[in-house]
């Protein structure tokens, strides 16, 4: 028997679990302090204040993802 339920519990109907890209990036150390302060600031973790610094330029451009 196979079952048409997701092997995720959380997903709903329709929706799978997408998986975030990984990404190896290299950035000048005085550039990763300044974005490090601001995700403190924003009570962020710098990778997401890195994702939320590229959807911020995304949308700029008229590119947004979603």
């Amino acid at each position: 028997m196979v079952s048409s339920a997701s092997s995720d519990p959380g997903a709903g109907p329709g929706r799978s679990k997408r998986e975030p890209k990984k990404v190896l990036l290299r950035l000048d150390p005085d550039v990763y302090a300044a974005v490090a302060t601001w995700a403190a600031d924003d009570l962020r973790s710098v990778n997401g204040q890195l994702e939320f610094a590229l959807r911020m330029a995304l949308k700029q451009a008229g590119r947004s993802p979603r």
